[in-house]
């Protein structure tokens, strides 16, 4: 129970590596607040949750909306008093070539994947800054390592950048004794990956030495090892997860 009493806030919580965190940190006594403009998909994992654990909570917000972020961390403050944890897996991915591109479609990934991650933290820290206590977990992309292959330049572009902004709240947030750290998966088995064609499936894992995509648990055990006491002198690491993909 590495997590009792400790609240956890999960952005894009209702599906993927967001959900199997969720469900993964419940087992572990926190205390989760599921975040995600799905209605429909929130609910049920809050309801696994309940089902699983006897606690655990959704939170709807459209995450492009600051006004909404800062409802929904103050809502959550005024409940608990605390946030422990903060875990931003909120992001979409668009596939689109790069002369197809509009500025919509890339304001649009670089709002959710990007701009809210920065909001959702700005948030979080003027909440743990004053306990001296806190850790904050992004989730990025190989892809923001080493380009987009299967994914558009949006994309890969929003997640190098948030692994820079990881390093640079790491940095701020050190002094208050807050841990500030990044995900950065290969492929995992979930929706986004579902939709890539058979060639593009196999060409992938024919590169990765261990032969497969990632699964959503195991996502899970790497943001909840860098989210537990385990990593309390580990901030602003870039946690590779892509069984060799990328070997730096």
């Amino acid at each position: 129970m590495e997590f009792q009493n400790r609240v956890v806030v999960i952005t894009g919580g209702a599906n993927g590596i967001g959900r199997a965190t969720a469900l993964q940190a419940g087992r572990e006594g926190a205390l989760v607040i599921v975040v995600d403009i799905n209605e429909e998909q929130g609910r049920a994992v809050s309801d696994e949750l309940q089902a699983l654990t006897g606690s655990g909570e959704f939170m709807p917000a459209d995450l492009t909306d600051i006004r909404q972020i800062r409802s929904m961390i103050g809502a959550i403050y005024g409940k608990y008093q605390k946030i422990d944890v903060l875990i931003n897996c909120a992001g979409i991915c668009r596939e689109t070539s790069v002369p197809d591109i509009g500025p919509e479609e890339w304001d649009l990934v670089l709002a959710i994947n990007l701009k809210s991650t920065f909001f959702c933290c700005q948030e979080a820290l003027k909440i743990m800054t004053p306990r001296k206590n806190g850790r904050i977990i992004n989730i990025a992309s190989a892809a923001g390592k080493i380009g987009g292959i299967a994914v558009g330049a949006h994309y890969s572009a929003s997640k190098a950048a948030i692994m820079c902004l990881t390093k640079t709240l790491a940095l701020y947030a050190a002094p208050h004794q807050i841990q500030v750290n990044c995900v950065c998966p290969g492929p995992v088995d979930t929706d986004m990956t579902a939709s890539w064609s058979d060639e593009v499936t196999a060409a992938f894992k024919e590169r990765i030495p261990l032969k497969r995509f990632a699964r959503p648990e195991e996502a899970a055990e790497a943001i909840l090892f860098l989210a537990s006491d385990r990593a309390k002198y580990i901030t602003g690491e870039i946690l590779d997860l892509n069984g060799g993909l990328i070997m730096d």
